[in-house]
């Protein structure tokens, strides 16, 4: 989405030469260096953790090379530790990580329920982007065959969140740049 507001008759968009395949595109770079906390639960630490190394490769790819990783015991955890990072106005954006499965004790979907909510509620009262990879499968069985799907699922939910942070943070530059020139009030 762009948040640029300019007369479309003025701006002239420069052509950009094609990347050649196989080559890794050129992404923009940040006017200020960002600072990414990135929020992981240990629960199926294995499966989690493919969404982290995903994460940290495109996001330096992206110029995010500030990224601090926190562990928590399990993805209910993640809304505190997102809140109190926030709070310390030292990271501008803060990733969430998380599996959360059918223990057969409590209703899962409203573990993550519970827990989208609180991370929408961070960032909201913080004006920290907050963003999610706490993944709650419909079924999930301790398998092989499950255990690798899930890692390789987590692993392309890695490259996501660090694309959708990425293109947040650019957007957000811009706007606060905006605001701040008295072009949007």
């Amino acid at each position: 989405m762009n948040q640029m507001l300019q007369d479309p008759q003025t701006e002239t968009e420069v052509p950009q030469p094609p990347v050649p395949a196989g080559a890794a595109p050129d992404h923009p770079r940040f006017a200020k260096p960002q600072r990414v906390a990135f929020v992981q639960a240990c629960w199926h630490h294995d499966v989690v953790e493919e969404a982290r190394i995903a994460f940290i490769k495109e996001a330096e790819a992206r110029h995010l090379t500030h990224v601090d990783v926190f562990e928590v015991p399990g993805s209910f955890e993640i809304p505190l530790h997102a809140q109190v990072l926030a709070k310390t106005r030292r990271y501008t954006a803060i990733v969430a990580a998380g599996l959360v499965v059918d223990g057969g004790i409590y209703r899962h979907e409203f573990v993550a329920d519970t827990v989208i909510k609180a991370l929408m509620d961070v960032q909201l009262r913080t004006e920290v982007p907050v963003f999610s990879a706490v993944l709650t499968p419909q079924q999930f069985h301790e398998t092989e065959v499950h255990y690798d799907f899930f890692r390789k699922h987590f692993a392309i939910k890695g490259v996501e969140v660090a694309a959708a942070c990425a293109e947040t943070l650019h957007g957000l530059e811009r706007l606060r740049g905006q605001v701040a020139a008295g072009i949007v009030g």
